[in-house]
């Protein structure tokens, strides 16, 4: 199987980076193969996905196709000559960029490359921004560096003169529904719902057609601000939605977390349910408190996806109201949707997507969630029998 299976809709991005993998392994030196690259595109277009299925294609030995052993290594993030920045925290600190930059100057130990991906780029303040700019400037000639970002605007213009740029565009309902229906073994209408409800996000269609409480909890999300009645109803709403975010987050990290802790148990020689020595509970202490940050990095974006669900919502009701054709992201309840666009203007409805937009923009602001939320929802009453 092609390390390339695993993307879809984008056919473009694919075939600029399998031609650059391809002359990579010929030893050509061509405008295809660069040393510093910048993918760009929304959230949910396959960004870090198509950034490590290159990585692989240049890891690999043979062919532009990648091998098995390197994929399988790839995925664990234990390749030798891969080195990989994610940062669970709002930022990507100048430590973190500086230690990455130390790996970078390696020579590769067992492939051509040493291939360097920072996830996420847009997190970079400007200071280290301009640490990781020394690199793109003088690259080791075996070192290929490989940014993620949302676009070419959330970086420094000096680091994007630098790099080559590869657009993704948002893939098509019908792309992610064949992915899930294909990787994750749903059968296809399941997964055209979860693709089309996840607006042709792939993790959160992935998430959504293969998690019966993620479908629950989205499906709670739009019932509670389709009650909204009275001033009342926004206060009890809105502590509704900020739970239902943090069940969400909960969801996302404690797998994952309970799973890096074995395994940091299991590195330091630690049986399971076996005592820590204390000269070990350091360790564990600063796993323990980088979980922490994530998980509030997690809570955030939970409230981040129940706003993005409210706003397709109310662009369906919207599109009832105004007598538009086109397709409703939320067609599973349109009966619900009839009866909210009877009970509201079009005005209305307008001004709770422009106070959706607000809510996102002060939680941002560090403004709290419950006060956001509830302002929101204030702006989503609807009157029975209007």
């Amino acid at each position: 199987m092609s390390v390339w299976d695993e993307l879809t809709g984008q056919a473009d991005a694919i075939a600029t980076f399998r031609a650059a993998a391809e002359q990579s392994m010929q030893g050509e030196s061509s405008r295809s193969m660069t040393h510093s690259w910048l993918i760009t595109g929304p959230p949910g277009s396959g960004r870090s996905n198509l950034a490590f299925a290159f990585a692989t294609a240049l890891l690999s030995p043979g062919n532009a196709d990648g091998d098995e052993a390197t994929r399988r290594q790839v995925e664990a993030r234990t390749h030798p000559d891969l080195g990989v920045l994610s940062t669970e925290r709002v930022i990507i600190t100048m430590d973190e960029v500086r230690a990455l930059l130390k790996t970078s100057n390696y020579s590769p130990s067992v492939s051509r490359y040493r291939v360097m991906v920072i996830e996420d780029a847009d997190r970079m303040r400007e200071h280290a921004s301009n640490l990781l700019l020394k690199a793109l400037e003088e690259p080791p000639p075996r070192t290929v560096w490989i940014l993620c970002a949302p676009s070419e605007a959330d970086l420094i213009p000096t680091i994007r003169s630098r790099v080559r740029a590869v657009r993704l565009r948002v893939p098509s309902v019908e792309d992610v529904a064949e992915l899930i229906a294909r990787r994750d073994n749903v059968d296809l209408p399941s997964a055209t719902r979860a693709a089309r409800e996840a607006q042709s996000h792939i993790g959160m269609a992935h998430r959504l057609a293969t998690n019966n409480e993620a479908r629950r909890r989205r499906e709670q999300t739009l019932q509670t601000a389709l009650r909204i009645r009275s001033v009342a109803d926004a206060v009890i709403g809105a502590a509704a939605l900020l739970e239902l975010a943090g069940e969400d987050a909960k969801g996302i990290t404690l797998e994952r977390d309970a799973s890096e802790r074995e395994g940091a148990l299991r590195s330091l020689g630690i049986e399971p349910g076996g005592t820590i020595p204390p000269a070990l509970r350091g360790q564990l202490k600063t796993l323990e408190e980088d979980q922490k940050r994530r998980a509030k990095r997690s809570l955030n974006d939970g409230i981040d996806r129940i706003m993005v669900d409210l706003l397709s919502l109310y662009r369906d009701i919207l599109l009832l109201q105004l007598g538009v054709d086109g397709d409703l992201i939320n067609a599973q309840i349109l009966p619900d949707l009839i009866n909210a666009s009877q009970t509201a203007l079009p005005e209305q409805t307008i001004a709770t997507i422009d106070a959706i937009t607000t809510a996102r923009e002060r939680i941002d602001g560090n403004v709290g969630p419950i006060l956001a939320l509830g302002a929101m929802l204030l702006t989503a009453r609807r009157r029975e029998g209007r």
